[in-house]
């Protein structure tokens, strides 16, 4: 892990839905100031319900954080209101984009500076965003619905940008992607790190391009951590390549197919 302070420090979560379905089961990792860290794991894993425990989303969904704490600059955050962490500098980018149909690009863009009153400021955040994307300044007047799927997702970050966050939670930002656009949001969110300091956390199944342009990485299975290390370390690592990448060289793609595996568990560690 980097050796810069740590922004977010989630310590040992447990989340359950309903009152009766657990779903994370003592999950921690930290998020260092100006950072990149990678939440890694397939479909159902707990990495959209580990970012929603963060942005404390999971009211909606009849679901609680029951265990453990999260700390903001060691400030604990859990009772806050998503809107208090927006004003903190803790915004989420949600899984499958969420734009407003019915509104144009700038529009929508305009909804993320909500917390914010100097018209100056957000003037000039509006231009930021569409230095970074110049497709959406293209398609500024144009309704959300007949936009494509990646200028939906550029849309949504930039909503977020809008915010002037110190912290971002991306959720999948390659889903539904073509692989050019997956790259080329990648590219920007990489452009947002080292050129305005933005920290990223970010849940993606895509474990090839997320270990590519992340520091650090935790994978994720059946609501816990298995497994973290540096992005290269991960890419290296023989039980990564052949259960996340697809490189195990055989016809053998899950480690659901077998029996048993040996991966080194984190929590038998």
């Amino acid at each position: 892990m980097s050796a810069s302070p740590v922004v977010l420090s989630v310590n040992g979560i447990e989340v359950i839905y309903n009152h009766v379905i657990l779903v994370l089961k003592g999950v921690s990792l930290q998020v260092p100031e100006r950072g990149i860290v990678a939440l890694l794991g397939g479909n159902g894993a707990g990495k959209t319900t580990t970012l929603r425990a963060i942005s404390n989303l999971l009211q909606g969904e009849r679901g609680e954080v029951t265990k453990g704490s999260i700390e903001l600059r060691g400030e604990r955050i859990e009772n806050l209101t998503p809107a208090d962490l927006v004003k903190r500098g803790v915004v989420q980018v949600m899984e499958g984009r969420h734009c407003f149909a019915h509104l144009t690009i700038e529009e929508n863009l305009l909804t993320g500076s909500y917390t914010r009153t100097d018209k100056a400021e957000i003037a000039a955040n509006l231009e930021k965003v569409y230095n970074y994307f110049p497709r959406l300044k293209t398609r500024r007047t144009s309704q959300a619905a007949y936009t494509s799927g990646g200028e939906q997702q550029m849309c949504a970050i930039g909503r977020a940008l809008m915010a002037n966050p110190s912290m971002v939670l991306l959720d999948e930002p390659s889903m539904g992607l073509a692989p050019q656009i997956v790259e080329e949001v990648f590219n920007i969110v990489k452009d947002l790190n080292q050129k305005e300091h933005v920290t990223f956390l970010l849940a993606e199944q895509n474990t090839h391009m997320a270990l590519r342009y992340a520091d650090f990485g935790y994978i994720m299975e059946s609501g816990r951590i298995v497994m973290d290390g540096s992005a290269q370390d991960l890419a290296n690592n023989e039980d990564v390549k052949e259960f996340y990448l697809g490189m195990g060289g055989g016809e053998r793609k899950s480690f659901k197919d077998v029996k048993s595996y040996k991966r080194r568990k984190r929590w038998l560690a």
